[in-house]
């Protein structure tokens, strides 16, 4: 039961920050118990890191798809570019799955 600093985006997502009171369950100077308790939540009015880096994604994912709709459409289609694009634009996708799923499970989980 000891007592730490909580950071929440305003996306949901959530980290514990500093240490800052010890319970009485813990006699050791420095040591933790393991059981965490909020003593302050600082709201951050960003949207955390792991967003950030999912919009770069899905970006990506766009300028991949309207190259492959461009591609496709001109006159002598370019299908090495085209099928390098597809296996891009199957990555970005997965990735993009990954970080939903890690976001979703820190968000709602609670460790």
């Amino acid at each position: 039961m000891c007592f730490f600093d909580q950071t929440l985006w305003v996306c949901g997502y959530w980290k514990w920050g500093h240490f800052r009171g010890q319970c009485n369950r813990e006699y050791r100077t420095g040591e933790t118990c393991g059981l965490k308790f909020i003593n302050q939540t600082i709201n951050d009015p960003d949207i955390c890191k792991l967003c950030k880096d999912k919009e770069k994604k899905e970006r990506k994912r766009i300028k991949l798809e309207n190259d492959i709709y461009r591609w496709t459409m001109e006159t002598s289609p370019r299908t090495a570019s085209i099928e390098k694009a597809r296996r891009d634009l199957y990555e970005v996708e997965q990735a993009i799955a990954v970080m939903t799923q890690q976001h979703n499970t820190r968000r709602f989980g609670t460790v």
